[in-house]
């Protein structure tokens, strides 16, 4: 019995000892940022790999179930972020081979967030796999997860073991198209309509998208109900929305985006004084009480009725996210660099001026030094069109006088401006391509109104400068219009620049009714509508039709991060009616409207660069300069730096492409990438279907110029007309969002009342404190990234893609921008280009990468070109 026992335990020994000869231990970590699960999250987390050695089946070989075992916590370098990290060993054959995926099965009752998984191989190879999203629970997926590893097929040269796995895969991520409220956890990616800005079935707002009257990009499905257009007091923001895991804040994000929040919201609070849960209509009696929002020496802690007031006026879960930390905000706006120190407010005095009625009037006054003033000033006024915050609108002039789509001509006169030419006649200066023009008339005329209702007072806007051959702007005149008595017609009002008393005061009103029509622009088009809006379409089309291992998707990958989050947060609480932007732009109910107005002359072809630039005549074709065109004149900040940073971005995107596709016909025959580009122009991008503009997408060089566009739109663009918001807009008297007076007419009773005090009738004119004190709260959240932002010429992690020639070529991606940067710097320093800082003493950095500089890149005067429209 016992040699029988031991004879049967050796040949259990032998055929142990026998399988660990065609056995293979895995080893790897996986590193998860964030779980809910108060349990830990041991053996409900099982992970399986699939190997690239099984054909037969199409999915590969499977490795043995593994749990996950105690993890350690870990300091994420990049962002600051602690992790946890698991260590795990898979048991496979010993011809299992390279893994290819992984699937992983979530058993708690709770979410949590994977950010990537690490494996050792055969001579100690690495095979890692980005992940970066939140997997939800079984009980609520019905099915496991799975990720790719971070090598490129494309889909011709796809393992046969991942064949049937990314077509599975991409099957899931487009979902079946039933009907029916989509779940957070739902990873399906659909299109739809503008119709969450309001209840549809009410008919407040237009749905946008799908018509001739109102065409739009489409957003992401979500399973947001229409949104019912109450009243909105405050910063109602939310912090979640029902959009796909992967698209989803990191935990970072999430709970930085709820203190700025909170921070914000405490601001617009205190500045009412305690009285954001009444409609608050007053207006600022003096420019020292605008000052007096801005932090200071008197900025005070955070009060017991101040909490009261935010408790009932944000949503809990923002609240949960801050606990106890809340006492330790500042109460106060931060002073926009525009005004630092004690600058940016007037000082007017009332003077006795002779005259023949002897009237007192004011004069605007700069009794102070330095740059207090700058904002009134001309110069700065022209060279923030050149290197503010909408720097994207300034056009040369190619006919005068200008000409209405309707016919109507400008009332500018060549006796307007003539005299102020530098000794040159118009139509030599005009030669000179030396004549600009700020145009906001022809799209806003057929809204005026509509938008003049409810204490709103708009005009249409025309302003016309002259390029000094110091390189400067100089204002010669502002045409401000209104629709006629009688359809088809038009009222002009010009103004000139004046010296002083009434006339420079008036002048002055008239650069402020352009500011409001310029920053309305820049929210509603240039920032919200020609980044966020046309850009979501790419994002699903690009999860719906290219795999996640096809080179392309890996290249776009990190100029989507977050994009699809901030845009249905912006529907739920900026952009629905009776929102933030109704409430605060002059453009009020009509805001959604206006936008889709302007996306009938969208182009996508004209949100490149050097195509946006030419079409501006800012620039003309030159072979020999950079990117084919040469700008009319140097000192352009946002071109000059805009074309470095293009090129630059255009040749890393050309060698890559180069790398995967080995000729046009490669790319004819990728049939992702042709589906991913039909369905954006056909189904994304709907109401511009049969435009003839789309690049055919039967050439490298078409693929290469719309992704160099689309990257440039995520990255640069966006960019430059986002992250110096607070900068420029946050200060009501540099650019109003609103104005609530017309310009009184001479011989009016509003005309003598602003003869008698041109400061007071100022001030009237401003929104009131409520309105911009909202919008100032906007700005501040949209103004400054988080510490998890990636910038361009950066990664989320050095492993994100397994191709060592690919990440040598991307390290020189970065030097070549570390090098823009340092140009940058030398231009802002140089006192030849006077629009590189100007009277305001800013210097442009709103294109400086700054790659090797990271921790620059925090707070509201950010540096640096975030991947993605993320915020």
């Amino acid at each position: 019995m016992i040699d029988c026992l031991n004879k049967f335990q050796g040949s259990v020994k032998a055929q142990l000892s026998e399988s660990k000869k065609h056995a293979e231990s895995i080893k790897g970590e996986i590193i998860i940022q964030h779980t809910h699960a108060k349990s830990g999250l041991a053996k409900p987390i099982r992970i399986q790999l699939y190997s690239l050695n099984d054909s037969s089946t199409g999915k590969g070989k499977l490795s043995q179930e593994v749990h996950l075992n105690h993890g350690k916590h870990i300091h994420n370098k990049l962002n600051g972020n602690t992790c946890i990290k698991y260590e795990l060993t898979f048991e496979a054959d010993r011809d299992f081979g390279f893994p290819g995926a992984f699937v992983i099965w979530n058993q708690h009752k709770d979410k949590f967030f994977l950010q990537s998984l690490s494996l050792q191989v055969e001579f100690k190879q690495m095979v890692h796999f980005e992940c970066n999203s939140w997997i939800y629970p079984n009980h609520l997926m019905q099915k496991e997860r799975i990720f790719f590893s971070n090598t490129c097929y494309l889909p011709s040269q796809t393992p046969n073991d991942l064949l049937q796995l990314r077509k599975q895969e991409l099957d899931t991520l487009r979902g079946d198209g039933t009907a029916g409220r989509i779940r957070e956890w739902h990873r399906a990616y659909d299109y739809d309509f503008y119709n969450d800005l309001s209840d549809p079935q009410r008919g407040e707002r237009p749905i946008l998208g799908g018509s001739i009257h109102y065409p739009y990009p489409r957003r992401g499905k979500t399973g947001e109900p229409h949104i019912h257009s109450e009243n909105v007091n405050g910063m109602m923001f939310k912090i979640d929305s029902c959009i796909p895991p992967d698209e989803r804040f990191s935990p970072q994000k999430q709970s930085e985006f709820a203190k700025k929040v909170i921070q914000a919201t405490l601001h617009f609070v205190v500045s009412q004084g305690g009285s954001v849960s009444r409609e608050v209509t007053n207006q600022f009696k003096s420019f020292n009480e605008i000052k007096e929002l801005f932090s200071g020496k008197k900025s005070q802690g955070v009060e017991e009725w101040m909490i009261k007031k935010l408790e009932a006026h944000l949503p809990k879960e923002i609240l949960k996210e801050i606990g106890q930390g809340i006492k330790d905000y500042t109460t106060k706006y931060p002073i926009p660099q525009l005004f630092a120190g004690d600058a940016g407010f007037m000082n007017i005095r009332l003077l006795n001026l002779p005259s023949p009625r002897q009237v007192l009037f004011h004069v605007w006054i700069i009794s102070c030094t330095g740059n207090e003033l700058a904002w009134k000033d001309d110069e700065e006024f022209g060279r923030q069109m050149l290197a503010g915050i909408n720097a994207t609108v300034i056009q040369c002039l190619q006919a005068f006088p200008p000409k209405s789509k309707n016919g109507i001509w400008s009332s500018i006169r060549r006796s307007h401006i003539e005299h102020n030419l530098d000794g040159l006649t118009l139509q030599e200066a005009m030669n000179q391509w030396r004549i600009f023009i700020l145009d906001h008339h022809n799209y806003l005329m057929p809204f005026l109104g509509k938008i003049n209702k409810n204490g709103v007072c708009a005009y249409a806007s025309r302003t016309l400068l002259f390029l000094k051959d110091d390189a400067t702007l100089k204002p010669l005149a502002i045409e401000l219009s209104l629709p006629g008595l009688s359809p088809g017609t038009e009222i002009h009002r010009v103004f000139r620049p004046g010296g002083n008393g009434s006339e420079a005061a008036l002048w002055q009103f008239a650069k402020a009714h352009v500011g409001v029509n310029d920053s309305g622009y820049q929210q509603l088009i240039s920032h919200w509508l020609k980044t966020h809006a046309v850009v979501e379409p790419f994002i699903i089309a690009t999860r719906r039709q290219l795999s996640v291992m096809h080179p392309i998707h890996r290249l776009l990958d990190p100029h989507f991060k977050d994009t699809m989050h901030i845009n249905a947060l912006a529907r739920s609480t900026v952009l629905k009616g009776r929102g933030i932007i109704e409430k605060t732009l002059y453009s009020g109910e009509v805001s959604m409207e206006l936008s889709s107005s302007l996306y009938k002359e969208w182009r996508f072809d004209e949100q490149s660069l050097p195509g946006d630039l030419l079409k501006r005549g800012m620039a003309f074709h030159n072979p020999d300069c950079l990117a084919g065109v040469q700008l009319l004149f140097e000192d352009y900040p946002y071109g000059t730096d805009g074309l470095e940073i293009w090129v630059a971005t255009k040749r890393w995107v050309n060698d890559y492409c180069l790398h995967f596709y080995k000729d046009d016909n490669s790319l004819r025959s990728d049939h992702e990438i042709q589906e991913w580009w039909s369905e954006i122009k056909k189904i994304g991008h709907g109401d511009k279907c049969n435009e003839t503009w789309w690049y055919p997408m039967t050439t490298l060089s078409d693929l290469v110029e719309a992704l160099t566009t689309l990257i440039w739109i995520s990255s640069g663009f966006h960019a430059s007309v986002n992250f110096g918001q607070y900068e420029y807009v946050g200060h009501p008297l540099n650019r109003p969002i609103k104005c609530r007076n017309f310009i009184p007419m001479e011989g009016t009773k509003e005309f003598a009342e602003f003869l008698h005090d041109p400061d007071k009738f100022f001030l009237k004119m401003l929104p009131n404190r409520s309105e911009i004190t909202l919008y100032m709260a906007l700005l501040e959240v949209l103004s400054a990234p988080t510490s998890d932002e990636v910038y361009l010429g950066q990664q989320r992690s050095p492993n994100w893609i397994d191709d060592v020639w690919v990440k040598q070529r991307f390290e020189q991606f970065a030097e070549e921008l570390n090098e823009v940067d340092k140009r940058i710097v030398e231009r802002n320093a140089d006192p030849k280009l006077k629009n590189r800082q100007g009277p305001s003493n800013i210097p442009y950095k709103l294109l400086r990468p700054a790659v090797s500089n990271v921790k620059s890149c925090q707070g509201i005067t950010s540096i640096g070109i975030p991947n993605s429209i993320s915020m």
